[in-house]
């Protein structure tokens, strides 16, 4: 078993059922010309969680340990896209519309490829998905049963947007989840703050929270398998 110094209090988790879950670490949202940008946020604020989840990243995979993007974005048809997604807020360009990197939140784009930083490697799970859950209308549970991990680290953007629908879904369905607050970002800082405290709220009521350093220094007390060395 590997404990993370976090809070509430610390996180343990058997290495055996552990995943790294990156969300929607994607041009669109990170990259100037996005649909991020679209909507008038300040996109330079995600790429501070870029690092973070890259050395984490790198962790998971010299252990040979699972990791697992998401991708939020639609059939080019569109007919996966509701009206109250698609007319909400006053974006210069809504989804679907043509934009620097292509089209706005829809598969295939270069804006819904994950940034080079974070592109997944052959052999990595990456779900796509329509909606900001990474649960919802995915097989992602099923992938992590047959799997059989339990336990969650979490990275990814925006903290209160798809990170927070993600975690609360995994906890309603058993997982146990510790999100990196430096592997995560928003392009509002107080709510990224406010996702946070309500994550480890009551007991860790949707998770723990914890930084990247403090996994980095919990994993480097279990040595590397040789094989992979």
């Amino acid at each position: 078993m590997i404990t993370v110094p976090a809070e509430p209090f610390p996180y343990t988790f058997d290495p055996a059922h552990v995943a790294l879950l990156c969300i929607d670490f994607q041009r669109d949202f990170v990259e100037p010309g996005g649909f991020g940008e679209s909507l008038g946020n300040d996109v330079s604020r995600l790429g501070t969680a870029v690092e973070p989840t890259r050395a984490v990243l790198a962790a998971f995979r010299q252990r040979g340990w699972p990791v697992i993007h998401t991708r939020e974005g639609h059939r080019p048809d569109l007919t996966d896209l509701f009206p109250a997604k698609r007319d909400r807020g006053n974006p210069s360009l809504r989804i679907g519309e043509e934009g620097p990197m292509g089209r706005l939140l829809v598969r295939g784009s270069k804006g819904h490829d994950i940034v080079p930083a974070l592109a997944p490697l052959p052999g990595e799970v990456v779900v796509d998905k329509p909606g900001k859950g990474s649960f919802y209308a995915t097989d992602l549970e099923t992938i992590l049963r047959a799997r059989g991990i339990s336990s969650l680290v979490v990275t990814g953007v925006t903290t209160e947007v798809c990170v927070q629908s993600t975690v609360r879904e995994a906890n309603d369905r058993g997982f146990e989840a510790l999100i990196l607050s430096d592997g995560t970002g928003s392009y509002f800082p107080e709510f990224h703050e406010s996702a946070l405290a309500m994550f480890k709220a009551q007991g860790a009521i949707v998770g723990w929270v914890a930084t990247s350093t403090d996994v980095l220094g919990a994993l480097d007390s279990i040595p590397v398998p040789a094989k992979d060395m």
